[in-house]
């Protein structure tokens, strides 16, 4: 019987659904300014993609920022548990997950059986999260895929002291006004949000395999930084933005079998 997964982040919205443990549908949208409207046309979206109806889904676990938005989910469960159930189950050798979200980002540690044993969450602040990226990029009028391109190419690191986004936007702008080699400053954006998540990294402890999860994962700079400064492989997924609404519908298998049961 299906099942279905939404993840609603701050600034995207997922919905994975399942039946019988295979994917049916993956959808991802922008969120916009409301939630509920961006979870509502992203189930939407996902029961066409699927060929289903929504009395054809028979359990609903919504997860993320604005999982409180999703009046059709039948449970709500924090992100936490919802990435840590959809990296594990895409490798069995996960034991440590980072997911750099839109608004927060967050380190999970996993046992054997891939249930959540530590986590650490930076959500009081937008500094190396998505948010932070994304106001970056603005300032310095590229795209993300750019941003990711120039890292590379950058002879040396320009500091960016502030760790608020607001304080960094502007001494990013500071530095293109003083002349600075856009790629160099590229550079100390990516390593100001390494040096973030490998402190956060450093206070779970690191262990097994390692999974990136959310929409930073897909940045390559990013990627590349943060296995050089912890000195192991990162494992992306083929979807790094979907785990999150993944192992909320692997969840929902479970309780409607539980359920069933």
């Amino acid at each position: 019987m299906p099942v279905a997964g939404v993840d609603i982040g701050s600034l995207s919205t997922e919905v994975v659904i399942l039946e019988k443990g295979k994917i049916l549908a993956g959808i991802i949208v922008s969120t916009g300014a409301n939630s509920k409207v961006a979870a509502e046309k992203a189930m939407q979206m996902a029961l066409e993609k699927s060929g289903l109806a929504r009395d054809n889904l028979q359990y609903i676990i919504a997860t993320g920022y604005g999982r409180v938005s999703a009046p059709f989910a039948h449970e709500k469960v924090t992100e936490i548990t919802c990435h840590g159930r959809g990296a594990f189950s895409l490798d069995s050798g996960v034991r440590t997950v980072i997911d750099i979200g839109g608004q927060d980002s967050k380190v999970i540690r996993l046992n054997s059986r891939g249930k959540v044993v530590d986590f650490v969450m930076n959500e009081k602040c937008a500094a190396g999260t998505g948010r932070f990226l994304e106001v970056m990029a603005h300032a310095l009028e590229m795209d993300l895929a750019e941003m990711s391109r120039l890292a590379p190419l950058a002879r040396k690191t320009v500091t960016i002291s502030s760790m608020c986004t607001v304080f960094a936007e502007s001494e990013v702008v500071s530095l293109i006004a003083e002349g600075y080699p856009r790629e160099e400053i590229v550079k100390g954006i990516i390593t100001s949000i390494v040096e973030r998540t490998v402190s956060m990294a450093n206070r779970v402890g690191v262990e097994g395999t390692l999974m990136m999860t959310g929409g930073v994962a897909k940045n390559a700079a990013i990627v590349k930084a943060l296995q050089e400064s912890l000195g192991i492989k990162i494992t992306v997924p083929q979807e790094p933005q979907v785990v999150g609404a993944l192992g909320a519908a692997l969840l929902a298998e479970e309780g409607l079998e539980k359920k069933e049961g």
